[in-house]
């Protein structure tokens, strides 16, 4: 910045007037270096430094410039004040959108705590998209015991992950060993049938 430039209290820099004896520039280069001065520090990268809610920032420096008064920390919390790490946490996963994602992997995490121990030693999830959870039994028994226990697991899980964010359980039965190939596979037959649950 040049020493004849001031900044005010709101952060954008005063252009200063042209001398009269300066020759004018037709290449464009004395106005595109006039409006970069003017526009130092309020944006791109100095902007997003100075954070999401610099105007009510730059107000209240302006309303304590006026005043006369040194902002000093008391004993009340302000913004500079170290934050919790929880609060940081939450704050930045609220930022970036990551509320469902957190929740669909705590849903991963918790399945035991969340089904309890019998049905989670005998299921496993496997995937979620779009409000679908494609859970695996390990026979087919305790495939068609889930899919009889589905409309109870939905209430818990919403009570637990929240209303709306598990809307369909899709059981899958255990993976079976093909037959299409090898030394005991048959053409045109139907093949085994349930014989592995």
């Amino acid at each position: 910045m040049a020493d004849d430039e001031v900044l005010p209290a709101d952060g954008a820099a005063e252009v200063p007037a042209a001398a009269p004896d300066e020759p004018h520039r037709d290449d464009g280069l004395d106005l595109a270096r006039t409006v970069a001065r003017a526009t130092v520090g309020t944006t791109g990268p100095a902007r997003r430094r100075r954070g999401k809610d610099a105007t009510t920032r730059d107000a209240a420096a302006a309303a304590q410039a006026r005043s006369g008064r040194r902002r000093t920390s008391g004993a009340h919390p302000d913004d500079r004040d170290p934050q919790l790490l929880g609060s940081s946490l939450s704050r930045l996963v609220a930022d970036h959108g990551w509320e469902l994602d957190l929740r669909i992997r705590s849903l991963f995490a918790r399945w035991e705590e969340l089904v309890g121990a019998e049905v989670a030693e005998h299921s496993t999830p496997e995937s979620f998209a779009e409000g679908r959870l494609v859970v695996r039994a390990h026979s087919t028994a305790w495939a068609t015991q889930l899919r009889l226990l589905a409309p109870t697991l939905l209430r818990r899980l919403a009570e637990e992950v929240g209303d709306g964010v598990v809307t369909v359980i899709e059981v899958l039965g255990p993976h079976a060993p093909g037959w299409t190939r090898g030394r005991l596979s048959t053409r045109d037959s139907r093949g085994p049938r349930d014989t592995y649950g």
